[in-house]
């Protein structure tokens, strides 16, 4: 018996070098990329000479290598990996501008961010940062958020408790320790269990670089939850694991609060996933300079001058197939005709749903092997968005580069769920989580490109079903019923935003909600969800893992983005490493690895 193991580990460790540590093609990340910075653009009708280049056929590259549906960073991540290896890419997006939810637009003199909050894990050689310097030439440059970055504001405005949340390796968790004396241990305890889960989500890469039978064998054997923490931890609610540490009602809303960047309540949500937010704030947060749109601005000239295109007001209806039931283009509507782009690949940065579901023929929908994918799949919560524009500096006003996460008590799951079963008059008056940040506080620009003013962003969740009768409106004409939900939605997140910043009163010069309807048009997000597919705990699984891979059951039709791995600009650069992997037939995170490495020996070696 122990002999057979043996033989079945050797095997499995010869094929994991072969297909995990070996290499293929041509490497993107071969060498440094970044160049000298350039002055910043500022000019948005000059940044939209890049973000807003309209389809037109005959704007559409000759002899593709690639088309890529949708252009979020998972989209423009792919392409740009692609053409850094002299690929030739077409980016096509449905809406007005590139970047999917990393786009901004402005509105009375006020640019807002639709996706990009804050984003962690930037450290200057580490490997996100490598990968987004690699991605823009070293053109992309961030600015830090204040240190604590978060407060946690719990219960009524007459018992109020504000819990800071600290980045630093270790300061975290003793500023936690400060909160609550006597929870030492529990506090110990859960950034044990975060970080061994964090550091285990590799298993996650490994399972979907390698071959099925490898990957199934690997789950089926138990093999994959021995080496990984983040497996073995996948399928437990962040509530199970949180309420077996402490007793404190505050503690564990604490624990728990960052929830919200995924959109599960904590009995649905997975400790691994939610352990990969706390660590990936740990080493700080960050904002880009310049704005959201600073992404996308620095990612397209990149695949430009490799052959490329990234063309917008480009809705894809259906992806082409021959005979063989093989992807071998698109067809993109201009006005009521079709036009039909031909290319041996297709990359969806649209999302599963989209893809399967509105891309796909009906006979090809119906098939077993994508049927199976689509039930194990759900719906993520559909978002609420809030838009302030305000009279003022930061400093007149009172604003910080910081957010605040409000909640009206302590029993996270309770409230959350008491709130989407109200009625939907009820519930908006009532919204038991708020997010609040100020990207003009973030952003080191900002007075430059938009002096004595400010602005500020809500956040929130709400059920689709609340809105889906005003689902086939005009989006900018729907009904009064409608906008007098918004204007209910928007004043009772005013009294909030008050309380925490009173100088704003009397300052706003523009306000505005998107609901998960908004998000269906602009991000088409088929149920208005702003991070995806749902990140339950079955999403995490093992046997889902190796399930939701790049490659899809119709040959050359391929998977990137945050369905792919996780939600966020971290998890969707992911989903495109990934599927960077799979096409150019090597381990890119290795090579992101070994740049890691020249860029610190570099930066030590004497000039």
């Amino acid at each position: 018996m122990w002999l057979a193991v043996g033989l079945v580990a050797l095997v499995l460790v010869v094929l994991l070098i072969k297909n995990v540590f070996g290499s293929g093609g041509p490497s993107p990340f071969d060498h440094d990329a970044r160049e000298p910075l350039k002055p910043m653009v500022h000019d948005p009708k000059e940044k939209n000479k890049v973000l807003k280049q309209g389809f037109l056929a005959s704007r559409v590259p000759q002899n593709l290598d690639a088309i890529v549906v949708g252009s979020g960073v998972g989209g423009l991540g792919v392409a740009v990996m692609m053409a850094k290896v002299g690929k030739k890419v077409l980016v096509l997006e449905q809406h007005d501008r590139a970047g999917g939810c990393c786009h901004t637009f402005i509105e009375k003199g006020f640019e807002f961010d639709v996706g990009i909050h804050y984003i962690g894990d930037l450290l200057e050689n580490g490997p996100l940062r490598c990968i987004s310097d690699q991605l823009t030439n070293g053109q992309l440059q961030w600015d830090p958020l204040d240190n604590p970055f978060d407060q946690v504001v719990l219960g009524p405005p007459e018992n109020r408790r504000i819990y800071p949340i600290y980045s630093g390796k270790h300061r975290f968790a003793q500023e936690l320790k400060k909160c609550f004396p006597g929870e030492e241990k529990a506090i110990d305890e859960y950034m044990r269990l975060a970080k061994k889960c964090n550091f285990g989500v590799w298993m996650m890469g490994v399972l979907k670089f390698l071959p099925t039978p490898i990957a199934k064998l690997m789950v089926y054997t138990g093999i994959v939850n021995l080496l990984s923490y983040f497996f073995r931890y996948g399928t437990r609610s962040l509530t199970e694991v949180v309420n077996g540490l402490t007793e404190n009602k505050d503690l564990r809303a604490v624990l728990c609060y960052i929830f919200g960047t995924y959109g599960n309540i904590p009995k649905d949500a997975s400790f691994s996933m939610h352990s990969l937010l706390v660590c990936h704030y740990l080493p700080g947060a960050w904002y880009p300079k310049g704005g959201a749109s600073e992404i996308a601005y620095h990612m397209i000239p990149i695949i430009e001058k490799a052959g490329g295109a990234v063309l917008v007001r480009a809705p894809v209806n259906r992806i082409l197939l021959n005979d063989a039931k093989e992807a071998i283009g698109v067809s993109v509507m201009k006005g009521h005709e079709e036009v039909h782009i031909h290319a041996p690949m297709v990359i969806s940065d649209a999302g599963i749903y989209n893809t399967y579901q509105k891309l796909l023929p009906k006979e090809v929908q119906a098939t077993s092997a994508i049927q199976k994918q689509l039930s194990m799949l759900k719906h993520g919560e559909g978002g609420l968005s809030i838009f302030l524009g305000l009279d003022g500096t930061k400093e007149e006003l009172g604003l910080e580069a910081k957010n605040y996460w409000i909640f009206t008590e302590n029993n996270l799951d309770e409230l959350m769920e008491g709130y989407t079963k109200k009625d939907r008059e009820q519930g908006m008056k009532n919204i038991p989580l708020v997010f609040i940040a100020s990207p003009s506080a973030k952003d080191s620009t900002w007075e430059e490109r938009m002096p004595g003013k400010s602005t500020l962003t809500m956040v929130s969740f709400a059920p689709y079903s609340w809105f889906e009768e005003w689902k086939d409106d005009k989006v900018t004409n729907r009904s009064a019923d409608y906008k007098e939900l918004k204007e209910s939605l928007i004043q009772s997140i005013l009294e909030v935003v008050y309380q925490l910043y009173p100088k704003t009163k009397d300052k706003i010069e523009y306000m505005d909600a998107g609901t998960p309807l908004t998000n269906q048009h602009y991000i088409a997000a088929p149920k208005g969800e702003i991070y995806g597919v749902d990140h339950g705990t079955a999403r995490f699984s093992s046997e889902y893992c190796i399930s939701m891979r790049p490659q899809t059951p119709v040959k050359n039709l391929y998977l990137t983005g945050q369905d792919l791995f996780s939600c966020g600009y971290a998890g969707a650069l992911a989903g495109a490493m990934i599927c960077g992997s799979t096409i150019l037939n090597r381990n890119l995170y290795l090579d992101v690895m070994k740049l890691c490495r020249k860029r610190k020996y570099a930066k030590k070696k004497p000039q």
